[in-house]
């Protein structure tokens, strides 16, 4: 049980070692005990993270009372809906790679016989198994919860309903009092943003993963429930280490495919493309698009969740939470119950006791009647996206929309002429050089796609880029083109007024203009000045891979 532990701390040529760590509060007893890191994602920088510290002193004190000596550390998170639609949003996805580089580092360096990651927003949620598949030592994922939706005129509100509202009044729908209403009403305290939207969906994935525990991802933020979770998942943990359960005995291909099984039922993120593919990276396991797309086809979307839909992850909390979801999936043949997870038990057997939702429940629906007969995230390739792309279309858009392209060379420059109402309908917005590379860190475009729906245009406009989405997004958007324009893919050489296919049927992104012009435009192509500082975007820019492999840093 104290495989790493000991190397630091055993011995009498250790005893420098031991004498720092008494300083730290260790007693003759705890040199004895395997050492258990507890990475707090703590931060007063968003709301998702502001009360990690406190789960990670419940955590503690359960690996303390249950033969282990914890050590809690820390690492950063930054926030995605503060820094949207600013130059700051382009270090969003770099700090993935940091976080899951800090954790690594740290638990690495100090000998950590074992560890709890805590996360709770966008990013530092796949860093925490990323860091967990590279280490490869007995560790467990801890969820902070979902905030609780605000409320406003008797509506549930969230963060995207402010973003929305700033299209609505731009449109001259809303008042300036009302746009302050909603500002002050939608996020009421701790917790990950309320809908689908990138953690929640990130959430539930690593639980159909395996690697935390059953039902954990639906839990609120401040709830009892969720403090229960950490003493559990600490008892888990001290369980894996004590059987040297690791996460590559847990994430392979047939657990990937479940978690992706489990984010088209849902209805999750696009980014759960890229952070799948980013711990499959990590784990050693070979995804690609290619099993979203397969797993996408036998999939339905059956959660009516925000943002497509009605409802708030509080509220699916309610009625039991995703585990009878995954129950359902299960029994339909379409997940892989043999698959082991940090309970040491297999999945099947995790939700043997697990009860159906009531019949009168209205959030997740039938087999009979899915919101969405088959996945949500379409992969697009074409003469625009040789490498892929990712589509989120709900159903509601229609599955084909053919327009005239208007090109912008950043974010800002489209989300001004969107709220100016200089975008019309029947237009393909085209935003390009923000992908991994270019950008560089693929800004998410929340601020865009929220102003397009705010105006009234989500099924008259389409929207689509070499960056990415939040969550919150939708509409009839397209992201992680590959590859990217920045390095000369074909998204460069895209003119104003361009015809412009999305066709999900098909799954083709495609501009209208023949080979020999396409060719011709790329010969004349000239990359744009980069004006990356240097930095840690610098470092990013030349270590990052293509989206379609998952923007991750390649050694």
């Amino acid at each position: 049980m104290r495989k790493y532990s000991s190397k630091v701390v055993d011995g009498k040529d250790r005893s420098p070692s031991r004498s720092m760590l008494r300083a730290v509060g260790f007693k003759d007893k705890d040199f004895k005990l395997p050492q258990i890191g507890i990475a707090s994602t703590w931060s007063m920088v968003t709301p998702c993270n502001m009360h990690i510290n406190d789960l990670a002193a419940v955590t503690a004190k359960s690996i303390d009372s249950n033969g282990g000596k914890a050590v809690i550390f820390n690492t950063i998170t930054i926030s995605d809906g503060i820094s949207m639609g600013t130059e700051g949003m382009k270090y969003s996805l770099v700090s993935r790679e940091v976080i899951a580089d800090s954790i690594e580092t740290v638990v690495g360096c100090e000998g950590f016989d074992g560890f709890v990651a805590i996360g709770g927003c966008d990013k530092n949620m796949p860093a925490c198994v990323m860091a967990m598949a590279r280490l490869n030592r007995p560790s467990i994922f801890v969820y902070g919860g979902t905030i609780l939706p605000g409320s406003h005129k008797s509506k549930n509100i969230d963060i995207v309903s402010v973003f929305e509202a700033v299209g609505k009044n731009a449109n001259k729908e809303m008042s300036n009092s009302e746009l302050n209403a909603i500002e002050k009403k939608a996020i009421p305290g701790p917790g990950s943003c309320g809908g689908m939207y990138t953690a929640n969906t990130m959430a539930c994935a690593i639980e159909a993963l395996g690697m935390s525990l059953t039902n954990s991802s639906a839990q609120v933020a401040i709830s009892n429930t969720k403090k229960t979770d950490c003493k559990d998942s600490a008892k888990a943990l001290m369980v894996c280490v004590k059987k040297d359960i690791k996460p590559r005995d847990i994430i392979n291909k047939k657990s990937l495919e479940n978690a992706i099984t489990v984010v088209m039922a849902l209805g999750g993120s696009t980014n759960a493309v890229l952070h799948l593919l980013a711990i499959a990276n990590s784990a050693g396991v070979n995804i690609s698009l290619s099993d979203f797309d397969i797993v996408g086809k036998r999939t339905p979307v059956l959660a009516d969740l925000k943002p497509s839909g009605k409802y708030s992850m509080s509220e699916l909390v309610e009625i039991g939470g995703v585990a009878p979801l995954m129950k359902m999936l299960l029994e339909r043949g379409l997940l892989h119950g043999d698959c082991l997870t940090v309970t040491g038990k297999t999945l099947k057997q995790n939700l043997k006791n697990i009860k159906h939702y009531s019949k009168d429940q209205k959030i997740i629906m039938p087999f009979d009647s899915p919101i969405k007969d088959n996945g949500h995230l379409i992969i697009l390739k074409g003469n625009l996206s040789p490498s892929g792309s990712v589509a989120k279309i709900s159903g509601k858009e229609g599955t084909r929309f053919i327009g005239k392209a208007k090109v912008y060379d950043s974010e800002e420059q489209a989300l001004k002429d969107i709220l100016r109402d200089k975008v019309k309908k029947g237009t393909v917005i085209v935003i390009r050089y923000e992908g991994p590379v270019g950008g560089p860190g693929m800004r998410e475009m929340l601020s865009p796609t929220s102003a397009v729906m705010g105006k009234g245009l989500g099924k008259d406009v389409a929207l689509i880029t070499d960056g990415r989405f939040s969550g919150g997004s939708h509409g009839f958007v397209v992201g992680h083109i590959s590859p990217e324009a920045y390095i000369g893919g074909p998204l460069a050489i895209v003119r104003n007024g361009d015809m412009i296919e999305i066709n999900s049927i098909t799954q083709k992104l495609s501009i209208k203009i023949t080979n020999a012009e396409i060719k011709k435009r790329i010969g004349n192509w000239k990359r744009p000045r980069n004006k990356t500082i240097p930095g840690v975007l610098s470092k990013y820019a030349k270590l990052v891979s293509q989206a379609d492999k998952g923007a991750i840093t390649v050694d």
